[in-house]
């Protein structure tokens, strides 16, 4: 037997033995886009021939000297289900194949961000999904700094329904469910973000070239030994740090743990949930801290199943009721929503214990979130005073390098993998990273974006639409005009729509300020929607858009404002406008009154005798900001410095 082997090797070499492979996004369930000409590829042995069958027609090729092939099918009108039949030295069946729209949706976290994050916002949907004609592939988080990928480590597409419903990005699946409802072909959704990227992980290579920083960046990381020393050091710093947490952690040391019921807590301290310890005069430190809060329950509040909200807490929590364990969390963002079985509750008195690890930033507990446990009749509101005491207290953890940050990394392991595969256009949303470190390069990292997208996938502007959101509105208002990263960050979105075939949707009025993933995704997915009827489907008489800022002039000590996108007419969404600051040169900017006369806005203040500038929504968060057009859309936020 062994002769054998070795005389077919000395007859065909090895290559004899390759099948034909397909990358992942070729497979069972695909959508292929309609009116343009698409691309199915693989890899087989060098000099394979490999025939393709679909739709009645037979298409070959021969495989390059690196094993690679590619067909080129002709453009094909929207319909399915198909199969495709693909023949080498192995034969590859595809079944269940659409004919339809196909659609990328990138960005971080908040086009990540899954249905089950927002399953008590919108039940109803988990309960009824169900589109056979929406397929939807989930791009695996994974990053490259050596070279592109060729393919992803796993990856399929899946239907709607109720099965899968729960894992899909909800802003590609109110996006899509949108766009399906109004034309009814197939849609498919690629979904490539990762939550807490910057815009520069996104771009190739060969657009570092043009920024130094990232460049010198991006060359260090293709050094084996320098990413090896980033992981060694950032993992022994979290071990250690870990480890000495847990070692003097008193709630855990302690004879009696801190979670136990039978603890007693009479001499602890109080605190107010929700706040945080520096803001109630606690000392400002970094560590464990331990809740309790001791509430009464009914027979029948004890006797079945409830749940537990305990909003946010910065940074980890894990959560115990009667010293049983029913929760933990890992990070801040994500909401505390814990069921408790039955049979943990009692009749009486109960105590519930929270354990939370702050490593960086202030500790404590989201204001303005549900604190409560309740049932179907019941409700226990946990929100006012707690116990509190202080396990351990440590300096803050040494910064981590978060790597699916860094040039090129994301951009390499997740799209360029995409770049052979024919899209319709781009759904992005991102941006809040950046307005945290580097807001400044924005204005040139965000358009290079674009471009280089563009260039990639070898398609000029018209084949390839890129439709993005401005940042919503976050943190805390402000009762003055302020200087605002988040600001920066929406004024570089607007001005990139300078480039060909963009569009922009606003998202101001659907923000939370005490949440970075605001709930209403349905909006912003339904926002994304109108645009791309707009600007995708050629639809002549929508209005996709709130106002946009267009020019200036001045006029004594009035400025006055001209826009585009205003539809039937601007307006005021609530009493007189809201969210104006003028300034002369000197940019102390105050705010301002604006009228709306002739579809312009003219802005004044008698603090600012020359104006030279006017700002509109500009803050992290501008919740006073009411200028919008009258078919209820926002107007952009926007600077007219230049």
């Amino acid at each position: 037997m062994r002769r054998i082997f070795f005389s077919l090797l000395l007859l065909y070499g090895s290559p004899a033995f390759s099948q034909i492979r397909l990358p992942k996004l070729i497979s069972d369930g695909m959508v292929l886009q309609r009116d343009a000409t698409v691309n199915i590829w693989g890899w087989a042995s060098a000099g394979e021939k490999v025939t393709l069958t679909f739709n009645q027609h037979v298409y070959t090729t021969t495989t390059d000297t690196n094993g690679r092939w590619e067909i080129k099918l002709p453009s094909q009108k929207a319909g399915g289900p198909y199969t495709m039949t693909i023949n080498g030295k192995n034969n590859i069946s595809l079944n269940n194949i659409l004919i339809g729209d196909v659609f990328i949706a990138s960005g971080q976290s908040n086009m990540e961000l899954p249905m089950e994050r927002l399953k008590d916002y919108y039940p109803e949907e988990l309960l009824t999904a169900s589109n056979e004609m929406i397929r939807y592939f989930a791009v695996p988080s994974r990053y490259s700094f050596n070279k592109p990928l060729e393919d992803f480590e796993n990856g399929n597409w899946v239907k709607i329904d109720t099965s899968t419903i729960r894992k899909i990005s909800a802003v590609a699946y109110f996006f899509s469910k949108s766009i399906y409802q109004k034309y009814h072909v197939p849609i498919g959704i690629i979904k490539a973000a990762q939550g807490g990227s910057l815009v520069e992980a996104w771009l190739s290579d060969e657009s570092m070239e043009k920024f130094d920083e990232q460049r010198a960046l991006l060359a260090k990381l293709k050094t084996g030994s320098y990413l090896d020393s980033i992981r060694r050091t950032d993992s022994a710093n979290a071990a250690n740090w870990y480890t000495h947490l847990w070692a003097t952690d008193a709630g855990i040391q302690a004879a009696t743990p801190w979670y136990s019921s039978s603890l007693d807590d009479s001499n602890w301290d109080h605190i107010k949930v929700p706040g945080y310890w520096k803001e109630q005069k606690q000392n400002d430190f970094h560590g464990v801290a331990w809740y309790r809060k001791h509430f009464t329950v009914s027979a029948q509040m004890a006797a079945g199943a409830t749940n537990l909200w305990l909003g946010n807490w910065v940074d980890r929590d894990s959560v115990f009721l009667n010293g049983k364990f029913v929760g933990t969390t890992g990070y801040q963002y994500p909401p505390r929503k814990y069921t408790i079985p039955p049979g943990v509750l009692k009749e009486g008195e109960n105590i519930l214990t929270v354990r939370v690890i702050n490593y960086t930033g202030m500790g404590g507990s989201y204001e303005d979130k549900p604190y409560k446990l309740f049932n179907a009749t019941d409700t226990i509101q946990l929100s006012g005073t707690w116990k509190f005491n202080i396990g351990s207290a440590v300096p803050e953890i040494a910064k981590q390098t978060a790597l699916y940050r860094l040039p090129a990394g994301l951009f390499n392991a997740m799209i360029n993998p995409l770049l052979s595969y024919t899209m319709k256009g781009v759904i992005w949303y991102q941006g809040e990273s950046n307005a945290d470190e580097f807001p400044e390069s924005y204005d040139t990292l965000f358009p290079e974006l674009i471009k280089s997208w563009r260039k990639q996938w070898r398609q000029n502007n018209d084949q390839f639409p890129f439709i993005y959101v401005q940042l919503a509105n976050y943190m805390k208002a402000s009762e003055v005009p302020q200087e605002s990263n988040w600001a920066r960050i929406r004024e570089a979105q607007r001005r990139a729509l300078k480039i060909g075939n963009t569009g922009m949707i606003v998202a101001m009025d659907v923000g939370e300020w005490n949440d970075i993933h605001p709930s209403n995704k349905k909006v912003v997915g339904e926002r994304l929607s109108l645009m791309t009827q707009q600007l995708m489907y050629h639809e002549p008489n929508i209005i996709a858009s709130g106002p946009l800022y267009e020019s200036s002039r001045i006029a004594g000590n009035q400025i006055i404002l001209k826009f585009r996108n205003t539809g039937s007419g601007l307006m005021a969404r609530d009493g007189e406008l809201k969210g104006f600051a003028i300034s002369g040169k000197d940019k102390r900017f105050v705010w301002a009154s604006a009228v709306i006369k002739n579809n312009t806005i003219v802005v004044q203040s008698p603090e600012v005798k020359q104006p030279l500038y006017v700002r509109y929504a500009w803050a992290d968060n501008p919740v006073t900001a009411n200028l919008i057009n009258r078919e209820g859309l926002p107007a952009a936020a926007f600077t007219t410095e230049k």
